[in-house]
């Protein structure tokens, strides 16, 4: 239980001269009166961030800390730890506050630091150390603990909705955790006015202002899903935050298999990896019939039924499991397994009708940046995006499983059946994106939007760039309709071109570009 205290300790004695909501001082070990206190402060009634108990400080009448505190003999330490962990483990839900052994004017002194529990109500016996133990509730009522009852107990009790995993602050981490730099380059990429002033905000005001920081001014910490996207390796927090790419060139059943892992910022991960599928295993088919002029064009597998399986696993898996998002591809399926399953307010029979709708969102906090990457509508859509994907397509319907515990959750797509014979899965491409557009322009013949587009793109530009002179606010629409088909003529090209999701795109001209505005100058 030992850690260094998160703030300076003379600071946190004579700053708050008097005990208060967030502070309590003990002359001694007492631990029926301290464990009320900490249950209380578990509680945090008032949303103030928890508190701090200091044992070893005595105070005046009047609530002020006396120095030189009394203090703690040496002999006592360890045993008032031991203790301390015996009575905390009656707590109920489990909870443990941070311990640091300090000196004030060279006594010892126990520094509790409790912050408010991620899994209130919490209660406590009244008396820890009494034979009988009914557990009560308690919270913090100006400088005094109480234990709840009447409306403070029912409004506690209110509390009980579990703060989300996503939107929970980490213990385990610090608010310099978070990168400025991937904060600043999120709200660059999507428009946010708050980019314009990062400059002048410190890394903790720049994460408050984004909601990705939480606590009290002397101990802020980050929230989840701030090390989800604005931490360089997430992994370090969450264990196994990935997305594991398995191609098996012989089939599910054969001996060969390829592997790829995706790991880093969840947004960047995300859009890696379905680049990574786009480039490498996505095929399309041209068929030609005799009794008709149009070829019949299709994909093994469609990118916008791909996109929206990838990001949905990203979005509702859990980050307390210690297992990846897999996907797994073969010449016969492309199957998205991840964990846990679905909401159990959803129905498999509704999901494979595209009417499935959760009640409850695991991850709202992760869908709020997804959404706002333009990866997902984040409005329950994902489901039916595929099922529309994969018709227009031709392809079979897509098909899902789970357990009856909900302890996982598998979507799979069928390879289209015509694609199966036509291609080999895994040869290098070669061929254009399958995304589904409305092309705006054609090869023989640019609209004026992309003749503009064109005139500014003379050095490496952002798409957000490419879009001002426009007015579109879609980057999505923009990207497909107006930029893909430029990409595919071989008039414009990507900075990064085997990343082409990366945050830090940028498109230029090309010589055939130039060649094509002084042919319709």
């Amino acid at each position: 239980m030992n850690s260094k205290l998160p703030i300076n300790l003379e600071d946190l004695l004579r700053q708050r001269t008097v005990e208060g909501d967030r502070i309590e001082y003990k002359a001694g070990w007492n631990p029926d009166p301290i464990l009320r206190t900490l249950c209380a402060f578990a509680n945090d009634f008032e949303n103030l961030g928890g508190g701090y108990i200091v044992i070893g400080q005595d105070c005046d009448d009047a609530g002020r800390p006396v120095f030189p505190p009394k203090g703690l003999p040496d002999e006592q330490l360890d045993r008032i730890q031991r203790e301390l962990l015996q009575y905390c483990n009656q707590i109920r839900p489990p909870y443990f506050p941070t311990l640091s052994l300090e000196q004030a004017e060279g006594q010892n002194l126990i520094v509790l630091r409790a912050p408010g529990g991620q899994a209130r109500p919490y209660k406590v016996p009244k008396n820890v150390t009494a034979k009988h133990r009914e557990p009560r509730y308690f919270i913090r009522r100006y400088s005094s603990t109480i234990e709840a009852k009447g409306e403070d107990e029912r409004e506690l009790i209110g509390l009980t909705a579990t703060v989300p995993f996503d939107d929970r602050v980490n213990q385990e981490a610090q608010v310099d955790d978070l990168s400025p730099k991937l904060m600043r380059e999120f709200l660059d990429e999507v428009g946010s006015g708050l980019a314009d002033d990062t400059d002048s905000l410190s890394t903790e005001a720049l994460a408050r202002q984004m909601h990705v920081a939480r606590g009290p001014d002397e101990d802020p910490l980050p929230v989840n899903v701030g090390l989800l996207f604005f931490n360089e390796e997430p992994r370090r927090f969450f264990p196994v935050t990935q997305i594991d790419i398995v191609f098996f060139p012989d089939g599910a059943g054969g001996d060969r298999f390829e592997e790829k892992e995706f790991t880093g910022p969840l947004g960047e991960s995300t859009r890696d990896a379905i680049s990574f599928i786009e480039r490498n295993y996505l095929k399309q088919t041209v068929i030609k019939h005799p009794d008709r002029p149009e070829a019949e064009r299709l994909w093994n597998f469609p990118l916008a039924a791909v996109e929206e399986a990838i990001v949905n696993a990203v979005y509702h898996r859990s980050y307390e499991i210690r297992e990846p998002v897999e996907i797994r591809i073969s010449s016969e399926d492309l199957v998205v397994l991840s964990f846990p399953g679905p909401d159990r307010s959803i129905r498999l029979s509704d999901l494979r009708v595209g009417k499935g709708v959760g009640r409850r969102y695991r991850n709202r906090r992760v869908g709020e940046f997804l959404k706002e990457l333009e990866l997902t509508e984040g409005r329950s859509t994902g489901v039916r995006k595929i099922l529309r994907a994969m018709e227009r397509n031709g392809s079979p319907p897509p098909e899902f499983d789970t357990d009856e515990a909900r302890s996982y959750f598998l979507l799979r797509l069928p390879i289209h059946p015509k694609a199966g014979a036509q291609s080999e899965i895994g040869e290098p491409r070669g061929t254009k994106s399958g995304r589904s557009r409305d092309q705006v322009g054609t090869k023989s013949k640019m609209s004026p939007e992309q003749d503009q587009l064109l005139e500014i793109a003379q050095d490496p530009i952002s798409l957000q760039e490419l879009m001002v002179p426009s007015g579109r606010t879609s980057r999505t629409k923009f990207r497909d309709q107006v930029v893909r088909p430029l990409l595919d003529a071989g008039l414009l090209e990507m900075t990064i071109p085997d990343k082409p999701r990366s945050r830090l795109q940028k498109y230029r001209i090309t010589d055939l570009g130039r060649a094509r505005l002084e042919d319709e100058a």
